[in-house]
């Protein structure tokens, strides 16, 4: 069963929860409904893989455990905070890191997910028990210059 709250205005968020599976399909919809076009490819496979661990590697698959997601539009920003019932996730500290710095051995099966979160969002951050994941995705907002004269 999902349920979810209003969508979010200003800056209010909105809140989607599910029981852990991996069938995301329905979630990602609605999680990208407000997000433009252009961005939806990129963001539905950033988000992808923020839940699938979440539900897997959190929450270990347990019907029984239940995967939150809070979003909302603040100041150009996209923001998803992505939290599961497990023990915890402590990553390496990313003072200087490039996304490609996350990718794992070639020889290992997984892992490469931190890689794709980090380049996909502007910010990826872990909360203290490990067991909350920040996304923000800043949408551009520069004037364009016109090729007209």
């Amino acid at each position: 069963m999902i349920s979810i709250s209003l969508r979010p205005v200003g800056r209010y968020w909105g809140t989607l929860s599910f029981a852990s599976t991996l069938y995301l399909c329905p979630i990602l919809d609605l999680l990208l409904a407000e997000i433009p076009a252009k961005l939806q490819a990129e963001l539905r496979l950033g988000l992808q893989e923020a839940l699938v661990n979440a539900a897997k590697h959190g929450n270990n698959l347990d019907p029984s455990k239940r995967v939150v997601v809070r979003f909302s539009l603040i100041d150009n920003q996209y923001w998803w905070v992505i939290s599961d019932q497990g023990k915890g996730f402590t990553p390496e500290p990313s003072s200087d890191k490039e996304a490609t710095d996350y990718l794992p051995p070639d020889e290992s099966e997984s892992g490469r997910g931190l890689c794709l979160l980090h380049q996909i969002f502007d910010q990826v951050e872990w909360g203290r028990k490990g067991t909350e994941l920040r996304l923000c995705k800043q949408m551009e907002n520069r004037p364009r210059l016109s090729l007209r004269r």
